[in-house]
């Protein structure tokens, strides 16, 4: 009776035993099956955040590309002042090649209403001259064989009107473009849901965060219209 109430004699203690055995071995089992679940679950939570994230930065990345196409359409409106966004992207054909103005020449703004253009090869400048000629800037270069001058008159009332409608029309342009990104964002979440890769959970979140982008970068095609508005109405 060393052994005190945990003593059992005979039959007894291998019974005992047995169960002990028994509920040890049951207990592994659970284990084993148990802890590799979890391990999966927590494998499935971080690929199916990963998944997401990818989504997010995929659709980050084309509203803000939105963003810079928004800046360069605005750049070529004309305003009051001299630029040389203004017509450094005019496509000058060089030797049959369609080229853009400043792959060809130097392009300065020495006075707030003056362009000078500098051609690198004296052999474009009338090509240089033709194609702004042609393009729907109103503008009337003056070339003196080895430079091009552009004086940038003032903008009338009714121009500056005209010009406010393309600028907002330009944005609303962008702003159409973030909306269907945010389309597609939600529409890929909703496959991934329907195809079972990701939760009704993770779907809702990310449809959040997509809408959150979405508004962050239509109220910034916002600001720069109204901003490039100020620019075109300001005498």
């Amino acid at each position: 009776m060393g052994m005190g109430k945990l003593a059992v004699k005979g039959d007894h203690a291998g019974t005992l035993v047995s169960s002990i055995t028994l509920v040890a071995l049951a207990r592994c089992d659970i284990a084993a099956t148990v802890f590799p679940c979890v391990d999966v679950a927590i494998r499935n939570c971080e690929r199916n955040r990963s998944v997401i994230a990818d989504i997010l930065k995929d659709t980050e990345t084309r509203m803000r590309k939105a963003m810079d196409a928004l800046h360069h359409n605005l750049d070529s409106v004309r305003t009051g002042r001299a630029s040389p966004a203004l017509v450094e992207r005019v496509h000058v054909d060089y030797y049959g090649a369609s080229t853009p103005l400043n792959q060809l020449a130097g392009i300065s703004v020495p006075e707030s209403r003056l362009i000078v253009i500098q051609p690198w090869d004296r052999g474009s400048i009338g090509p240089i001259e033709k194609a702004i000629l042609q393009s729907d800037l109103g503008l009337n270069p003056n070339n003196d064989g080895q430079v091009i001058r552009i004086n940038i008159p003032t903008l009338t009332e009714e121009r500056r009107k005209q010009l406010v409608k393309i600028v907002h029309s330009t944005t609303e342009e962008s702003k159409v473009a973030v909306r269907n990104i945010r389309r597609d964002a939600i529409s890929k979440s909703r496959d991934l849901t329907t195809n079972k890769e990701i939760s009704e959970d993770d779907e809702r979140r990310a449809s959040q965060d997509v809408e959150s982008l979405a508004k962050k970068y239509v109220d910034e095609a916002d600001k720069i219209g109204k901003a490039k508005e100020h620019e075109v109405l300001e005498v």
